[in-house]
C-alpha cells in the first residue's frame, strides 16, 4: 500500500502537456520519456503533508529547476522552474488517474527529440522541437510536425 505522505490536488485543466525525452527526464523517470502537464502555479495545491526541493541547473537552459519530491519515499512529484516562474509541471504518473486528462496536438509539443529513446514513436499533427520549444530569451522556435507517426532511428555504432 503506498505511503501517500504528500497529496496534491490540481483546480483546472493542465495549461498544456509536454513531453520531454531529455536525458534528464530519462534519468528522472526511469523510462524512455515524461509527460508533464503544466498547470499555473496557484492550480497545484498541497493538501497533505509537503515536498522537499532539490534545484538543479537545466543542461538546456542553464535556469534552475526545482525538483518537488516526498522527502518520505523520494517520489518527485512536481517542477517549479527558474524561467518560467507562474506555472508547474506536475509528474503525470503521480495522479491518483494519470489518464484524466486529454493529450492532443492542439495542447501538446514534444521536446528534445533529437534524443528522444531509440525506437520512440512520435505522433502525428503534434509539434515536435529538436531540444526546447524556445530560445533562452523567449524567441518561440519553429516545429516539426508530421504527417505521420515517426519512429526515432537508432544510431549507426
Amino acid at each position: 500500500m503506498p505511503l501517500r505522505a504528500v497529496r496534491y490536488k490540481t483546480q483546472n485543466d493542465p495549461l498544456r502537456v509536454t513531453i520531454y525525452h531529455c536525458k534528464f527526464c530519462q534519468r528522472a523517470t526511469g523510462a524512455a520519456y515524461m509527460v508533464e502537464p503544466i498547470f499555473r502555479e496557484t492550480d497545484l495545491q498541497i493538501t497533505k503533508g509537503s515536498s522537499a526541493a532539490y534545484d538543479h541547473c537545466s543542461g538546456g537552459s542553464g535556469k534552475l529547476v526545482h525538483i518537488h519530491f516526498c522527502a518520505v519515499c523520494g517520489t518527485k512529484l512536481y517542477l517549479t522552474f527558474e524561467r518560467f516562474a507562474d506555472v508547474c509541471g506536475v509528474f503525470a504518473g503521480t495522479f491518483d488517474d494519470p489518464n484524466w486528462f486529454d493529450i492532443k496536438p492542439e495542447n501538446s509539443k514534444h521536446i528534445f527529440i533529437d534524443v528522444a529513446r531509440h525506437e520512440t514513436i512520435l505522433p502525428p499533427n503534434v509539434a515536435c522541437f529538436s531540444e526546447h520549444a524556445m530560445r533562452n530569451d523567449g524567441t518561440p522556435l519553429e516545429p516539426v510536425v508530421f504527417d505521420q507517426p515517426q519512429i526515432v532511428s537508432s544510431r549507426p555504432l
